[in-house]
């Protein structure tokens, strides 16, 4: 970033603050922040998921992103009915401005409430980064033989730069969203779990911008995140990242797909 090696702290601050953060459009972030992708490429996994289904259910949909590109992709097979959830009201506004054009209901369902559908809807239900999987009520909306489809966000994801700001964290807090214990609470509401990958993936911060609208926008990574609350943290991070050149942290990706037995 040539451009930002002769900006401030200051305005570099501020220009991080002042980026929107609906959705999960991530392009502000090109050229200032990298991630590298899990080997599976979930948004095309799942469009081709979407060709084999006939009612599908995308969880905690952000501002529909994804599932947008998916059924892209998918059509003109896609699924008859699909629909989606999101806890965020302004999410919620921005996905069903971006869906509602494929015909795609986009449902307001807090992100700890109960599914908002009927016992055995889905025949596939999918999720990309859920705050939390409820795993009993998936299996709930899952026709017998129905499939969950996800991809989740894995233990110590983006953990250097988490700790940077909060230090030195927990085991439990740690070993939090561990594929593992996924897997047992997923079986344990009566799913079987067919496939399970994890990925350790590279993230670069290449300024200090970067890493305020990050902390903005994935709002659980430091919770109450405000750039008056942590400017001695943000401040001595920029100096680490004019003196080399970027922050590296790493986080971490699971593909999960389960199945709903058959009655």
């Amino acid at each position: 970033m040539d451009d930002d090696q002769h900006r401030t702290f200051e305005d570099l601050v501020a220009e991080g603050a002042a980026v929107p953060t609906e959705g999960w459009d991530f392009s502000w972030f090109e050229g200032r922040a990298t991630e590298a992708r899990p080997s599976w490429g979930y948004a095309v996994s799942l469009a081709g998921r979407l060709v084999g289904a006939s009612a599908a259910l995308d969880v905690q949909t952000g501002g529909g992103e994804v599932l947008d590109f998916a059924l892209g992709r998918a059509a003109p097979k896609a699924p008859v009915l699909t629909v989606a959830t999101e806890g965020w009201p302004a999410n919620v506004a921005k996905a069903t401005a971006l869906l509602r054009p494929r015909g795609i209901a986009v449902v307001a369902s807090a992100e700890d409430a109960p599914l908002p559908f009927a016992d055995d809807t889905f025949d596939l239900v999918s999720s990309r980064h859920p705050v939390r999987p409820l795993w009993a009520e998936i299996a709930r909306v899952l026709q017998p033989g129905g499939t969950y489809f996800a991809q989740h966000v894995g233990p110590r994801s983006v953990f250097e730069l988490v700790e940077h700001f909060l230090g030195p964290l927990s085991e439990e807090v740690s070993s939090g969203r561990h594929p593992d214990r996924e897997r047992a609470d997923a079986e344990a509401a009566g799913l079987e779990v067919v496939d399970l990958r994890a990925e350790r993936l590279r993230v670069e911060f290449h300024d200090i911008a970067a890493v305020v609208h990050f902390l903005r926008k994935v709002v659980w990574m430091v919770p109450g995140f405000t750039v008056a609350a942590y400017e001695p943290q943000l401040r001595s991070l920029h100096e680490r990242i004019e003196a080399e050149g970027s922050f590296v942290a790493h986080s971490t990706r699971h593909l999960l797909v389960a199945r709903k037995p058959s009655r």
